[in-house]
């Protein structure tokens, strides 16, 4: 189970400066509300990953970093990258984080040399315990994608950690309907800003499957508009020659995961039953040529880390057809271009309007 809370008069440490606390090393990672620092606690001289927000409020309130707070103190788990501290300054919070050291996913699969259908299903089944723990404990993640998963050391056989609770919440916050996450990522229900509940990670965890199998996005298109009609109505493809070596079980697992009526879609037990997770029904072949090739042309650094200037931006009139009408009250897209072939596709990111100080 998760985390007891502790009592809400000391869970912030304050400071005046939080370089009497910490050595700050260097940066890890600059975001738009916040950056990521290497930094070593002087007192113990154990390593961590600061996060460095700055206050909005004028009374010094961060709603959404609250939140994120409130999350990461409820919840413990191996594959869950862990809250230590909380300290505050006049000017600043700081998130004292669990250090992982083995990089990102997508640079360890193009590490590999040999990489398997079985590799990616151990992946998944990996990320899939942890997302089973988040929704027994009432959370709900939100932003599940690539990026955001992380090998917590330089071992061949390292876990997976799964990292960034900024845009989660519980469901003890009440009823989700705020249209927020990775476009590419999320389920057709976001997107139409209808009432959703925890079934939309398990959406994304098949989006992540996927590209695991394959190196490039079930859902592309060059337009946002269209984007969102194939994330809408579930349009996706097995292509070849890309999937010709991809086990009908594999294909099946994807297919339960990415169901459009959420009611029909498989949770987080259903999806470790299924044979391609608890059986041998994953194949052993090589397929990281295939896979590696497709990834470096569709999430190379410099294509999915850079993005232009935010957008307001409003969800589909109708998503049930494409719109040229999109811009938005509670969201904000910051786009970046990404290639498939020869194809130019948007892959959006949608971080909530105000984060740092607005409400999810």
């Amino acid at each position: 189970m998760g985390r007891k809370e502790k009592d809400n008069c000391c869970w912030k440490k304050q400071t005046a400066n939080i370089e009497e606390v910490f050595q700050v090393m260097e940066v890890l990672g600059c975001g738009a509300f916040s950056e990521v620092y290497l930094a070593k606690e002087r007192e113990s001289g154990k390593l961590v990953a600061l996060k460095c927000v700055q206050k909005k409020d004028k009374d010094g309130k961060n709603k959404a970093l609250e939140n994120e707070i409130a999350v990461l103190r409820k919840i413990k788990h191996e594959n869950i990258v862990s809250l230590e501290d909380v300290y505050e300054t006049p000017t600043h919070f700081y998130l004292s984080m669990q250090l992982v050291s083995g990089g990102e996913l997508f640079d360890r699969i193009l590490e590999r040399g040999v990489y398997t259908e079985k590799d990616a299903s151990n992946l998944i089944q990996q990320v899939l315990k942890a997302v089973q723990y988040l929704h027994k404990n009432g959370v709900v993640h939100r932003d599940l994608k690539p990026e955001n998963l992380l090998y917590f050391n330089t071992d061949e056989n390292s876990k997976i950690m799964i990292s960034d609770f900024g845009l989660s919440k519980t469901e003890e916050m009440g009823i989700m309907s705020t249209a927020c996450g990775t476009p590419g990522y999320v389920a057709p229900e976001v997107l139409a800003q209808k009432p959703y509940n925890k079934t939309v990670d398990c959406w994304s965890i098949g989006v992540i499957a996927y590209i695991l199998l394959c190196g490039y996005p079930p859902f592309y298109e060059d337009t946002e508009s269209r984007l969102f009609y194939r994330i809408s109505n579930a349009e996706y493809e097995f292509d070849s020659p890309f999937w010709d070596d991809i086990s009908t079980s594999a294909k099946d697992f994807i297919r339960h995961l990415l169901e459009k009526v959420p009611e029909k879609r498989f949770n987080c037990e259903q999806a470790l039953r299924h044979p391609w997770i608890a059986a041998n029904t994953a194949q052993h072949c090589d397929i990281y040529n295939s896979v590696s090739a497709q990834i470096q042309k569709n999430f190379a650094k410099s294509k999915w880390r850079v993005s232009s200037p935010a957008k307001y931006l409003k969800p589909p009139v109708n998503p049930a057809k494409p719109s040229a009408a999109i811009v938005t009250q509670e969201a904000i897209f910051c786009f970046m271009l990404y290639k498939r072939n020869h194809v130019n596709s948007f892959n959006f990111y949608w971080c909530a309007f105000g984060s740092g100080s607005g409400t999810l």
